[in-house]
């Protein structure tokens, strides 16, 4: 039997920003399936990213409804639900590569070049 995908993709928001940037609580959000419960969710981010997760936080986000005109015509949809969970790591650890960044030297060569381009 395979295996189903929990999580599906890390959630990067303003509010999901700042609460990972914390040094205090270090808390992560991520889309996962809407069929995951708060278990499966801890292990697979425990599994996927070899931290401890400390705690695990759920809510599912309603689809929202979308209009637009095309061709003279109103067309109306709806965008998806999805569930999105906010998991706390245990102090002092961090997930790597959750910006698309894998290493600090890295994190430094992009803070390097933002600082000499605001001074050009």
């Amino acid at each position: 039997m395979a295996k189903k995908a929990i999580i599906i993709k890390p959630l990067l928001s303003e509010k999901s920003t700042e609460l990972a940037d914390n040094p205090i609580s270090t808390k992560y959000t991520f889309v996962v399936a809407m069929d995951a419960n708060k278990i499966e969710i801890k292990k697979a981010v425990e599994e996927q990213f070899g931290v401890t997760v400390d705690d695990v936080n759920t809510s599912i986000r309603p689809g929202k409804r979308k209009s637009r005109v095309v061709k003279g015509r109103m067309v109306s949809g709806r965008t998806s639900p999805y569930k999105k969970a906010v998991v706390t790591v245990a102090e002092g650890e961090f997930i790597e590569g959750f910006y698309g960044i894998d290493t600090e030297e890295e994190l430094e060569e992009v803070d390097g070049n933002e600082t000499e381009a605001a001074e050009a």
